[in-house]
């Protein structure tokens, strides 16, 4: 979801500071103008195009889904309110969840309407502070401030969307500790929903499944099969777009049915045996664009698959004693940072 495609319509802000004791909610919406309208919409954007966004529907007799298909222009404001009272509740007996400002809107894009919750968890700060003297002069000081608002390029922790014509969530959370344990009480206690795994979580856990196969069979210390497997998903990602657990499988493991058996064991845990993962954004297929090695002795190199994948370019040598040589050919020139 695109920033350019996005119609503002209304929209709210409350104060949900656990260290207050109660939550600091809006009696008014507030007034849309360019800069707040541009601050909120590249949040949404930033969320909306990551890969860490999931997508699922509320649980039957969903408090929060009751509020919003009864939300109108008329009731956003209270119906605004008892959301935030709601999730404040959660907040207020988990004291590990972030405190934040929370703003909610209501927009359109490409001709649908939604329903927008962005969580904007406090950071700390430095900033200036001026004090007049008892003489009358002043004093700038150097102060912490503990309620900056994330910037507009930092992707939020918490937020959802309700596409208002089919009730689809867009979603992103992070795990909090909630009565001494790790879980996304974002989806489960306040939404209310059954969130399935992100398209970035599915590609970290296979290609973590691929890599401890693997390891299994190859043991830690073979750096070149590593190698290997990590240009085959390389070439799936960069051919297709996406990444089909079936074909991974066929493809890194073409000789070994023991080895493509194992893998599939790992991921039917997860439903994710007959998978296709699409991930969309540069950064999550960045990590798998070159291979970096580190030697025994401490020397570090970086290789673009481009480069690792000519022979004419990087070239590994077994040497007979077992030692392994890296030649790099064909150097134009060289420069040093």
């Amino acid at each position: 979801m695109l920033r350019d495609d996005i119609i503002m319509k209304l929209g709210i802000v409350h104060i949900l500071d656990s260290a207050v004791g109660l939550p600091v909610l809006s009696d008014s919406p507030i007034d849309m103008g360019s800069g707040l309208s541009d601050f909120l919409k590249g949040h949404i954007e930033k969320f909306t195009e990551s890969d860490d966004v999931k997508r699922c529907q509320f649980s039957e007799g969903s408090e929060v889904m009751e509020l919003i298909r009864a939300c109108n222009a008329d009731n956003f404001v209270p119906t605004s309110r008892a959301l935030c009272e709601k999730l404040y509740a959660i907040m207020n007996a988990n004291i590990d969840i972030p405190a934040a400002d929370v703003a909610v809107v209501v927009f359109s894009a490409e001709g649908v309407d939604y329903f927008g919750f962005l969580k904007l968890n406090y950071r700390s700060s430095y900033t200036h502070a001026t004090k007049t003297e008892e003489d009358g002069g002043n004093r700038n000081d150097i102060i912490l401030q503990k309620a900056i608002l994330p910037s507009q390029g930092q992707k939020l922790s918490e937020a959802f969307l309700v596409n208002l014509s089919n009730g689809e969530i867009l979603l992103t959370e992070k795990k909090f500790e909630v009565n001494g344990e790790k879980k996304f009480y974002f989806s489960e206690l306040f939404l209310e929903c059954h969130a399935p795994l992100s398209q970035k979580s599915k590609l970290d856990i296979v290609t973590r499944a691929v890599e401890q196969v693997n390891k299994k069979y190859y043991g830690d210390e073979d750096a070149r099969r590593k190698m290997e497997v990590k240009q085959a998903i390389y070439e799936e990602l960069e051919e297709k777009g996406s990444l089909a657990v079936e074909d991974v499988k066929e493809k890194v493991f073409k000789d070994s049915p023991e080895m493509q058996a194992d893998l599939e064991e790992k991921l039917e845990k997860y439903n994710l045996e007959k998978e296709v993962v699409q991930p969309k954004s540069e950064a999550v297929l960045k990590k798998f664009q070159k291979q970096h090695l580190t030697t025994d002795t401490g020397i570090e190199i970086t290789i673009p698959m481009e480069e690792y994948r000519d022979p004419d370019k990087v070239e590994f040598i077994t040497n007979p004693d077992g030692t392994i040589s890296v030649l790099i050919k064909n150097i134009g020139r060289l420069s040093t940072k």
